[in-house]
């Protein structure tokens, strides 16, 4: 299947393409995210580095189908369509959800003989880290109050019933797939890790950070620190972008 196919459109958002880059970065939505979630990026980085922002099932223009509820196949059907992009070094960043779902994907390309360049994980614990969480099984008003705590919605769509009540669903599901992901504290990748973390982020402790050093066979790993909660990314913007910047500028 080509590049061009529909189902790789489906689920690979390039927002400014180049014909010109010399590595690809793959971009992994948080819990109820969105490929233009990383729009800011895209743009920042083009056109030395191809961009591709992953669309999930179930939300914006994939609304009608059903989203998943476990990391495991969404996992595979990620690597299944990156497996058939052109070849370009490949470096991973996740937020939040999205940072266990590129740990899962690196795993499935390693055991296919492809070792991508990088992990940026952002906004997550390590993969070992389990903690016993329930958002997903709380009622819809429960749900947009737990969004409204972590800030990670546009006021926008918060104050957009409509709006809010139609992103419900997915949303709903990716809790379940991220609060219910669960890997083994030996289980590694040879890729390096570099670990983002907000100060003030309440689903992510320094400790729960750097216990990501436990998942990488690699002897480079880092954590970075920036001010903020769990979205620190889209307050430091910037920054976060300087990062992987000075990353393929090495």
């Amino acid at each position: 299947m080509s590049p061009s196919s529909p189902d790789n459109d489906l689920w690979c958002r390039r927002y400014r393409p180049t014909d010109t880059a010399t590595a690809r970065l793959v971009c992994l939505p948080h819990a109820g995210g969105s490929a233009s979630f990383f729009l800011p990026v895209s743009a920042a980085l083009s056109p030395g580095v191809d961009v591709v922002s992953i669309q999930y099932p179930g939300r914006q223009d994939r609304r009608g189908e059903q989203p998943l509820t476990d990391l495991s196949p969404l996992a595979d059907q990620v690597h299944a369509v990156l497996r058939q992009q052109p070849e370009l070094p490949l470096t991973f960043f996740g937020h939040s959800m999205g940072a266990s779902l590129a740990f899962e994907v690196i795993r499935r390309m390693e055991a296919d003989g492809r070792y991508p360049v990088r992990l940026f994980a952002s906004g997550r614990r390590a993969p070992s880290v389990f903690r016993e969480e329930t958002v997903h099984r709380l009622d819809d008003n429960g749900l947009i109050a737990e969004i409204r705590r972590l800030n990670g919605t546009s006021s926008r769509v918060l104050d957009d019933d409509e709006m809010m009540r139609a992103a419900l669903p997915a949303l709903r599901a990716d809790y379940q797939a991220a609060e219910l992901y669960r890997s083994e504290p030996g289980t590694t990748i040879a890729c390096p890790v570099t670990v983002l973390t907000g100060d003030r982020d309440p689903k992510t402790s320094l400790d729960d950070a750097q216990a990501w050093s436990r998942h990488t066979t690699a002897d480079s790993f880092e954590v970075k620190v920036f001010p903020g909660g769990h979205f620190f990314i889209s307050d430091q913007t910037d920054d976060v972008i300087k990062v992987l910047d000075e990353h393929f500028r090495n």
